[in-house]
Formats: structure tokens, C-alpha cells, sequence
């Protein structure tokens, strides 16, 4: 994932400034999946699950990536898409799906943002794999709609 973030920082980065901000915000979400997940560089050498903190800080971080897409960036893409209907119709395909994936991270949110203790994380892992492949399936999607600003608008 983070790959393909550095690939769309390269072909959109410095175009428009809501994409610089999306793009961001999307690279410092996965930089916290990363260190939540235990994975590098954050690969931890004890298999445990992660602490309140961490737990919380990106519950925290993805709450405002998702309520971002939805309330800052998706508008831009449909403010500028009203006079061309490839562009709306674009919007009105992909929204659906985006929301799906914004009804996992809410799950996920509703499940850990408040963890009193370990026992609160049973099914950790599991949660956070189906979470992981909810956002890259909702980066490729926005993907479409950042190609569409930066095509309409640029």
C-alpha cells in the first residue's frame, strides 16, 4: 500500500493542494497501520498485541481520514464534476463502494477506540487484516476519483 501512495504522490503530488493534502493524510494513516500492525519498520520482535495508545491514536487517525474523504475531499471531486457528466458519473459509482469501506473502518473504530484491556482485543488481528484490505480496496477507489480532479481541473 504504501507503495502505491509514493506512485500517486509522483504522478499527482504538487498538482492541487486538496490532492497534496489527501495524499498526506492517506501516507500518515498507513504509517500508523504499519506501526499498529507490527510491520516495518515497526516490526515488533514479541508477538503482542499493541498498546491503548497506539490503538487509540490511529482509531483517531483513521476516523479523520474517512470523515475527511467524506466531508472535504469527495465534495472538491463532486463540486468540480457538475458540469462534466463523466466525472459525476464516475462519483456516483465509486461512492457506494467508498462507503462500504467506511462502514468497516467504523466497525473497527466502534471495536477498539475505547479497549480497556487485552481482553477487549480478541480478534485483533483479524479485524485489522479485513481493515487493511478495506483500505487499499478504498485508495484504489479514490485513486479513480484523484485522477478525475486532477483530469477536470488540471
Amino acid at each position: 500500500m504504501l507503495n502505491k501512495v509514493e506512485q500517486a504522490e509522483q504522478k499527482w503530488g504538487g498538482s492541487h493542494s486538496a490532492i497534496d493534502n489527501w495524499i498526506n493524510a492517506r501516507k500518515l494513516l498507513l504509517v500508523e497501520y504499519c506501526r499498529l500492525a507490527g510491520l516495518p519498520p515497526f516490526d515488533t520482535h514479541r508477538q503482542s498485541l499493541p498498546g491503548k495508545e497506539v490503538v487509540e491514536t490511529f482509531c483517531e487517525m483513521l476516523m479523520d481520514y474517512v470523515s475527511a474523504g467524506h466531508f472535504e475531499f469527495y465534495d472538491k471531486i463532486v463540486e468540480g464534476s457538475q458540469a462534466n457528466g463523466e466525472g459525476k458519473s464516475l462519483a456516483d459509482e465509486v461512492y457506494p463502494l467508498i462507503a462500504d469501506t467506511t462502514e468497516q473502518a467504523l466497525n473497527f473504530n466502534d471495536c477498539y477506540a475505547e479497549i480497556e484491556d487485552d481482553h477487549d482485543m480478541q480478534g485483533f488481528d483479524k479485524h485489522l487484516s479485513d481493515l487493511g484490505q478495506a483500505m487499499e480496496a478504498r485508495f484504489e477507489l479514490e485513486d479513480k476519483l484523484i485522477q478525475t480532479l486532477y483530469h477536470d481541473h488540471l
